[in-house]
């Protein structure tokens, strides 16, 4: 089957993001932030790596180097019932950078499949990667390649390939989803030449039109800013992709089986009344929904009422007599 995921995006990604998303799309894989193995192992399990079972399916994605850590916290995060684990390889941010994890770590394939070869070793759930096409502007179809293969050779089947290249000396991570220039062909060649790996694309995806075109070459597609601002997009995904006896476009009357706007903002009052039973701020989980009504004709109602009166007042009422005067 193909799959369909949301990228693990920091600050963006967190359990109230994906409680919010699973009210969208049942289907659609879900990503943890990136959490550092060193943080598993010296910090609060709980707040890390408690979820909602509602977020289910679910992957964690680990950031690090050291292939002892991260074997280490990949047993803990299994025993958190994480359906896979996934290696961070691709994000270029200096923070990431100077702990030699993320991007940089394509400089060294050998170490990356020896991080690989640890944490399967102790878990029986599946240890994916999602790594660029290669680091600044020395980059070619052959070395990604090469650097598949190391890592396919320890048994990873799983690639999630940012079709951009990382620029570690330069660029902001903000410029680096933008400016590197998209090589979608390297992702559809890497899937052409090694079939027996499951290869999913990444990078400046948009659209449904869009999905379907990649889904011809790869085995699924994964979104990201797109997914956070315009999370309706998602809506009938799960009828779209994953339901085989379905065919695009979807008639009238399956149209009508995909939850409005209005329903799904609806569906988060009784998790709303539970955070705030727990102490949390609303606005840490409104956050995640300005962009349910994108480009709706109340998009400027919803955006300001959430950002302004519901976080100032910290009153479920305030965002219940929103809903009120939403229309769809």
């Amino acid at each position: 089957m193909k799959k369909i995921a949301i990228a693990p995006m920091l600050d963006w990604t967190d359990r109230h993001y994906r409680y919010f998303m699973r009210q969208i799309t049942q289907e659609s894989d879900l990503y943890t932030e990136m959490v550092v193995a060193d943080a598993i192992l010296h910090g609060n399990l709980d707040r890390l790596l408690s979820y909602s079972a509602v977020e289910n399916p679910l992957i964690m994605q680990l950031g690090g180097s050291d292939p002892q850590k991260l074997a280490l916290a990949s047993k803990i995060c299994e025993g958190y019932g994480y359906s896979a684990i996934n290696l961070n390889v691709g994000c270029p941010s200096d923070r990431v950078k100077s702990g030699n994890f993320g991007a940089c770590l394509m400089r060294d394939a050998e170490l990356v499949a020896s991080c690989i070869k640890a944490m399967q070793e102790v878990v029986t759930i599946p240890i994916t990667i999602k790594h660029r096409i290669g680091l600044d502007y020395d980059y070619s179809y052959d070395t990604l390649l090469e650097f598949v293969k190391k890592i396919a050779d320890v048994g990873c089947v799983e690639f999630i390939v940012h079709a951009r290249s990382a620029i570690l000396k330069g660029l902001s991570p903000k410029q680096n989803r933008e400016v590197p220039p998209l090589k979608y062909d390297y992702v559809y060649r890497l899937k052409e030449e090694m079939p027996q790996l499951k290869i999913m694309i990444n990078g400046g995806i948009k659209t449904i039109e869009e999905i379907t075109h990649h889904l011809q070459y790869v085995d699924g597609v994964m979104l990201g800013r797109e997914a956070y601002h315009n999370p309706y997009l998602f809506a009938d995904f799960d009828n779209l992709f994953f339901n085989s006896k379905l065919q695009m476009p979807l008639t009238p009357v399956l149209q009508t089986l995909v939850k409005t706007r209005k329903q799904i903002a609806y569906a988060m009052v009784d998790y709303l009344h539970l955070m705030v039973e727990q102490g949390v701020p609303l606005h840490h989980i409104t956050r995640h929904m300005i962009g349910l009504y994108h480009g709706c004709s109340n998009a400027k109602l919803w955006r300001h009422t959430l950002t302004q009166e519901v976080a100032k007042s910290n009153n479920i009422n305030t965002y219940i007599d929103l809903l009120n005067r939403m229309e769809e």
